[in-house]
């Protein structure tokens, strides 16, 4: 009753429930954001509902976000990106305060563009492996589904870029830790939709046995890829080592090489911290991008002259040598492609809401937000609202073109990787790996959307924005 009264004069003057279709207690993965799009028509852009006992409140006013997106006692993440802890424990998507400060601080030095720069390589290597794997389906015409492939792809790259390995997902999609990441991921996700498995009793069921099982997988591989790497760093004045060990190391440097030189108040990261940001950077690296790729072919293959458009740019950067390896210059000089990205990330973020929890009682824009609770950032509806966006559905990449860039004005209103100090850290590493693999699929392919598509795929809301029926599509070799 005390929340109740500290945000009286928020909407509705009784909070509201989630109402799913189903019998069960939470609404499933497809409803959701249906649900959320139910009370925003109903009560605006800033109201308050119950989520089974969690009171939570709605917010989807850029002036309000951005409020929330810098005050110091809204930086901790919401409830459900607790139940990735098992998994990923303190690194930077799940620290709070003063260890996530730290931490940031600490790693940011490993997001410097000089750094990115020896990634495109990989990009463009994993690239070629993806489109070598479509080719089967360009020969046969057949319609098949996208989306496992390029998520693959950016599985390949995260975990080489990450930890300087090669786990060829592509080629070995059956391989115990390919299968490790889905089955933990998709536990992990599934408590966030189920009572039982968001209460103790989670650890009396068979899920969350199936969760040990995968992490141990993935905690093992990533722990003997940190004592493999720490003992090669050590014995790096031997002139004789060699150019990789039995992991596939490369002489670049991985993430993993910056974090095993990173002091946190002059004291070095323990392995475990490291292997802390070393999977949370594999988990949040190959799942967004995996979306954004996806949903950007889906937009080109509906929007024929579009696609044509970043088709001739790309001849036009980078030429029809189809054997050229891309280079950062390149994908610099891809405005148009970069556009169409962002355009896309406006109707399908990555990240379609953003969660945060109230530490203490904070007062934005003469409403009163008690302690304790949780607030959803509505980054998917601001996107599509017609108070911010003209002709708010239809694809128009040119939004994002030079001086009249809808990112000038406003920028709350735009925020597919967040926005404050706890904005994506990896965003341009992602811009850079989406430009890349989007570049190179266009210049051996053409996508066409299957007769009889629907207009809008089903959409899953989890922590990432997914098409629940994935994509299906057809591809064409392009004439060269």
């Amino acid at each position: 009753m005390k929340k109740k009264k500290r945000i009286h004069s928020i909407q509705p003057q009784r909070p509201t429930k989630f109402r799913p279709s189903s019998q069960q207690q939470r609404p499933q993965r497809t409803e959701f954001l249906p649900i959320i799009q139910r009370l925003t028509d109903e009560y605006g852009d800033v109201f308050r509902f119950w989520q089974g006992p969690e009171f939570t409140l709605y917010v989807g006013r850029p002036s309000m976000i951005e409020t929330l997106l810098t005050d110091k006692n809204l930086t901790d993440k919401s409830g459900e990106y607790g139940y990735l802890s098992n998994w990923l424990g303190d690194g930077l998507l799940l620290s709070k305060r003063n260890k996530w400060h730290a931490r940031r601080k600490a790693i940011t030095p490993a997001f410097h563009f000089k750094i990115l720069e020896q990634f495109v390589d990989v990009f463009d290597r994993n690239a070629s492996e993806l489109v070598d794997v479509l080719g089967k389906h360009a020969d046969s015409g057949e319609v098949f589904d996208i989306f496992p492939h390029v998520l693959l792809y950016a599985l390949d790259v995260i975990c080489e870029s990450a930890m300087g390995t090669s786990v060829n997902a592509l080629r070995n999609a059956d391989s115990e830790y390919v299968r490790a990441v889905k089955e933990a991921a998709n536990v992990s996700i599934k408590r966030m939709f189920d009572f039982i498995r968001r209460t103790p009793l989670f650890y009396l069921t068979p899920s969350y046995q199936q969760l040990r099982k995968s992490l141990k997988v993935l905690h093992g591989y990533t722990d003997n890829v940190i004592t493999s790497r720490r003992k090669q760093l050590s014995n790096s004045s031997n002139k004789n080592h060699k150019d990789s060990d039995d992991f596939g190391f490369r002489r670049k440097e991985a993430f993993l090489d910056m974090l095993l030189k990173t002091n946190i108040n002059g004291k070095p990261l323990t392995d475990l911290e490291i292997r802390e940001e070393v999977d949370t950077f594999m988990f949040e690296g190959h799942d967004t991008t995996t979306s954004a790729v996806v949903f950007t072919l889906l937009n080109l293959a509906k929007h024929p002259a579009i696609q044509q458009k970043v088709y001739d740019e790309i001849e036009s950067v980078i030429g029809n040598d189809l054997q050229k390896p891309i280079e950062l210059s390149d994908l610099h000089d891809l405005s148009y492609l970069e556009m169409v990205i962002k355009e896309t990330l406006r109707l399908y973020p990555s990240v379609p809401l953003i969660g945060r929890r109230c530490v203490e009682e904070t007062t934005i824009e003469g409403k009163t937000i008690p302690a304790g609770a949780n607030i959803i950032v509505g980054v998917f509806f601001m996107g599509r609202d017609p108070n911010y966006f003209e002709k708010p559905l239809d694809f128009i990449p040119e939004r994002f073109s030079g001086e009249k860039s809808v990112e000038k004005f406003n920028p709350y209103k735009y925020i597919p990787f967040s926005a404050g100090p706890r904005n994506c850290i990896g965003q341009k590493f992602a811009l850079n790996e989406m430009k890349s693999v989007i570049s190179k699929l266009l210049r051996h392919y053409e996508f066409i959307l299957p007769a009889g598509s629907p207009a809008e795929p089903l959409l899953a809301s989890e922590l990432i924005l997914k098409p629940h029926h994935g994509v299906p599509l057809q591809i064409r070799r392009r004439g060269h």
